[in-house]
């Protein structure tokens, strides 16, 4: 029995929860009861960006499509989302897919036109539409309120609790980055993955085997900006205001950072990246106005030293590729030989 349980692949399944649960939880909760409360809000700050850089891996690092305007789609989430509580009342637990839905119903009318261009063409093409997003976030004050932003005064509720601490609300965002995030993960290490692989290394040979790229690519899009939607309408219901400039094409690049130190092509890498960037300035604060060429020092020999990543994409698939093997252990194999 005992050697059966070592095999099992519910070990290391068991391992994993449980050092999740210990970070995720116990940490947290050891942090508020000590009155760090401070060290939450840069937790909460590291998960939503954990979001964002594992829904921008899967277009840029895993499909191939450098995407320079990400940030407007987690701005689309968290105004939809702001918008629809702040106005009509709606509850958190409405608010938050359709701020996903909306980002990614913008994402698949961004990806229409633009699909077929390739490289730097399609770059630009999101860079402008982020800026175009930005804009109108910014000048349309009847709507957005614009420079002002949006305030949301009633906190989290969830089947009538409503989550008013620091820390209830930080286990909130927690619980939806694991699901968020395993969604994604699924999705990289799975034959849809695979396509999207294919597309990034030659998508006219993927086409000559029989694969739609552009149909792909715009479901790889529309799923890309539905989690960076839904990570802004985490962060609108959490921080409780939102406005145009946190969406700005300096939070695109940040998250690009994020995904190309952790690694591109590696969802681990990309939630190391971001918890290294996001970590990194607070840890250096101390050294005042120099804190920021040193965040800017350690990218830089990190991509020099590292160019593959912190968590190399061939290390994040022969992880995967380890996990399923345990998995169907004693099945037949389909998908991974």
């Amino acid at each position: 029995m005992t050697d059966t349980l070592k095999n099992s692949p519910w070990r290391s399944r068991l391992l994993v929860a449980a050092g999740l649960l210990f970070v995720l939880a116990v940490v947290p909760g050891i942090l508020s009861v000590l009155g760090k409360s401070y060290y939450i809000q840069i937790a909460n700050s590291a998960l939503i960006f954990c979001i964002l850089a594992a829904s921008m891996n899967l277009i840029t690092g895993t499909a191939g499509l450098l995407c320079l305007g990400h940030a407007a789609f987690f701005g689309i989430g968290a105004y939809a989302a702001g918008l629809l509580a702040s106005n009509y009342g709606l509850p958190f637990l409405v608010t938050l897919p359709l701020g996903g839905l909306a980002a990614g119903i913008a994402g698949v009318l961004v990806a229409l036109p633009t699909m077929r261009l390739i490289s730097i063409y399609f770059s630009v093409a999101t860079l402008g539409v982020g800026e175009i997003i930005h804009v109108t976030l910014l000048n349309w004050v009847s709507v957005t309120r614009g420079p002002m932003g949006v305030q949301l005064y009633d906190p989290i509720s969830i089947f009538g609790y409503r989550f008013t601490s620091l820390l209830s609300i930080y286990y909130v965002i927690a619980v939806l980055a694991c699901i968020s995030i395993y969604f994604i993960w699924r999705m990289t290490n799975s034959y849809f993955g695979n396509s999207l692989r294919s597309l990034r290394e030659d998508d006219q040979c993927a086409e000559a085997m029989g694969i739609n790229v552009v149909k792909l690519k715009i479901q790889a899009f529309g799923a890309s900006t539905f989690f960076a939607g839904l990570a802004g309408a985490v962060m609108a219901h959490s921080v409780g205001y939102i406005s145009p400039d946190s969406f700005q094409f300096s939070e695109s690049i940040l998250i690009l950072a994020m995904v190309v130190v952790g690694g591109l092509g590696s969802l681990p890498g990309g939630l190391l990246g971001a918890l290294l960037l996001i970590l990194l300035p607070e840890v250096a604060r101390g050294l005042g106005d120099f804190r920021m060429i040193a965040v800017g020092v350690v990218m830089f020999l990190s991509i020099l030293l590292l160019p593959k990543g912190l968590f190399g994409e061939t290390s994040a698939i022969e992880m995967a590729r380890n996990q399923f093997n345990a998995a169907w252990s004693g099945r037949q194999m389909v998908g991974w030989k």
